[in-house]
């Protein structure tokens, strides 16, 4: 193959696919289905609910644990 054609088919390939990302996309999860995901039931976790508890217990015992999300000193008084 020669070079310029080579070159040609690659430009041709990258406008195919640089085209392609502006088609259509309709959303595949209609908005009042969203509601779903925002549970915490959906977390990639077992038990999100008793871990979440659980995180918020070990923070609020051990000031220096941190950084799992739940607020709070090492009082225990949240």
């Amino acid at each position: 193959m020669a070079p310029t054609s080579r070159a040609s088919a690659l430009l041709a390939a990258c406008a195919v696919l640089a085209l392609t990302g502006c088609g259509n996309i309709e959303p595949w999860v209609k908005p009042y289905e969203r509601q779903a995901f925002a549970d915490p039931i959906m977390s990639f976790d077992p038990h999100p609910i008793s871990s979440s508890y659980m995180h918020h217990v070990f923070e609020a015992r051990e000031g220096a644990r941190g950084a799992l999300g739940s607020a709070g000193g090492g009082c225990g008084c949240n």
